[in-house]
């Protein structure tokens, strides 16, 4: 037998031990534990518990992305919350305004109460419902010009887009028809794209950049608005 195996060159054996290797699993492992040490062989579970590591700090990584995110919204709302009343007035021509629902207060029962009557009665469906109550800001007001009471819907948002116009738009059109009165849709933020702006202007719906670099905290798009403001008119 020993003649037999110092017959084969080096590269038969080598060929025949792979073939037996490959047809038997375990004796594969009893090769590994005789050829490696303890260090090479615990190295695939090591990698997997890097993998595993990596993967988790990833998901805490994004976490704190989006905590961040959310924080520096919440600043822009508090902000919002802040300026909102006079900003208003000033710009859009409103007198008396009265903040009903906002993040950081709960909402004023003289929303809450018509909203839901409302969507008793039919005269709103349950997304209208929904949207309204998860609008940021929601600001009763009056005309100056003609004391005509008018609903204010602001939907603020770090980087104004798309969606938030949508959803500013589609509070503005529900108010209108929980209160049958005129409405304003306004979005806040701190960029928006031109295209954005063009849809902006397009839907009927405001827009208020916040630039705190240039210390300049509030100041109105001027992109393609009407010099009046552009209400949902009342049924």
């Amino acid at each position: 037998m020993a003649a037999a195996a110092s017959s084969l060159d080096s590269e038969s054996l080598a060929a025949r031990i792979i073939a037996e290797l490959r047809a038997d699993p375990d004796a594969q492992t009893l090769l590994l534990r005789a050829l490696l040490t303890n260090e090479w062989l615990g190295m695939p579970i090591r990698l997997e518990r890097i993998e595993a590591d990596v993967a988790e700090l990833k998901t805490r990584m994004t976490r704190v992305e989006a905590d961040v995110a959310v924080l520096k919204g919440d600043s822009l709302e508090a902000k919002l919350h802040r300026r909102i009343r006079p900003l208003l007035s000033r710009r859009l021509g409103l007198r008396r305004t009265q903040v009903l629902q906002s993040p950081v207060q709960d909402t004023h029962p003289e929303l809450l109460e018509p909203v839901e009557k409302a969507f008793d009665a039919g005269d709103i469906d349950d997304e209208q419902e929904t949207r309204i109550n998860a609008t940021d800001f929601i600001v009763r007001a009056q005309r100056k010009a003609d004391r005509a009471p008018v609903w204010v819907a602001v939907k603020a948002s770090n980087a104004i887009s798309r969606r938030d116009l949508d959803r500013a738009r589609r509070t503005a059109d529900a108010l209108s028809a929980v209160f049958s009165q005129d409405t304003l849709a306004v979005v806040a933020g701190y960029r928006i794209q031109p295209q954005d702006r063009r849809r902006g202007d397009e839907a009927g719906v405001h827009a208020l950049l916040v630039d705190d670099e240039k210390g300049v905290v509030f100041h109105w798009s001027q992109a393609r608005f009407d010099d009046e403001p552009r209400y949902s008119r009342r049924r």
